[in-house]
């Protein structure tokens, strides 16, 4: 049976852009913290030369009661090492990590919700640049096989475009790692402001765009995947397209059946002429 350390690192980087310097402080100490340090708020606030106040604060910010509770859920993180080599063992500490921070972010109700959500709306649009292209494209792709009416565009001047078929029935999905790729997120401005549902997938709370979505959908980002360091950047974008998926494919799931089942044996069909 496999298992994942649930740990508040990833919950620490999605909120580490709102934070104060001195939360960074506290927030760089956790994301580092070295296994055997007294992690008590007198020996911490000692160590970092901040007051046990700001730890507090730091573990309210983070969505904790307070430090208490915080180092709680931090200290029941494990971690263990494989017996491999360093290229294959970075590989796969790369997609653990990505899992573990899906693990941990993951809200299962808000997975149900959008899945329901998804049939409440005429057309679906999905926006993504770059590598969150492969990720848009793969959503239609996998999505319109259970019959959504759903689309996706991958370039700026598409996304600009596309805002004379949205409205009030449009559901608006903007993927985007960083929360900052301009044209997903003016596209999402738009999409709100002309009435319809917007959902943003992403790796990090950007507060100054909040208002843009009706839904952030937090996956577990890594440092330096967009650049591909190590493993394909739409990979946490993907775990939780995937996971959606699965959630509206068993949701209804004897008409989505039906569907998939006529999908395929058309594909089928098709591969045979």
């Amino acid at each position: 049976m496999l298992s994942y350390n649930k740990s508040v690192i990833p919950v620490i980087e999605s909120a580490y852009d709102d934070l104060t310097n001195v939360e960074k402080s506290i927030a760089d100490y956790f994301i580092n913290y070295v296994n055997g340090e007294d992690l008590s708020s007198k020996a911490v606030s000692r160590r970092l030369f901040v007051s046990e106040a700001s730890l507090s604060r730091f573990s309210k910010k983070l969505g904790f009661r307070g430090y208490r509770e915080f180092l709680f859920a931090f200290q029941g993180s494990t971690k263990s090492e494989k017996n491999l080599d360093i290229l294959t063992r970075q590989v796969l500490n790369s997609y653990q990590k990505v899992l573990e921070k899906t693990y941990s972010l993951i809200d299962n109700e808000q997975m149900i919700r959008l899945a329901q959500m998804l049939d409440l709306y005429e057309r679906v649009y999905v926006y993504g640049i770059g590598s969150s292209s492969v990720v848009a494209r793969e959503f239609k792709l996998r999505f319109m096989r259970l019959g959504l009416d759903v689309d996706y565009l991958a370039e700026a001047h598409s996304i600009r475009m596309n805002i004379t078929r949205v409205n009030k029935l449009s559901l608006v999905i903007g993927i985007s790692v960083s929360g900052r790729t301009e044209e997903v997120v003016e596209g999402l401005k738009t999409a709100k402001e002309k009435g319809a549902k917007t959902i943003m997938l992403s790796a990090a709370k950007v507060y100054e765009y909040r208002s843009f979505y009706d839904e952030l959908v937090l996956m577990g980002g890594l440092k330096n995947l967009a650049i591909s360091d190590k493993i394909s950047p739409q990979i946490p974008a993907l775990i939780m397209i995937d996971i959606l998926y699965t959630h509206y494919l068993h949701y209804n799931k004897a008409n989505k059946d039906e569907k998939l089942k006529m999908t395929l044996e058309h594909i089928n069909y098709e591969l045979e002429e």
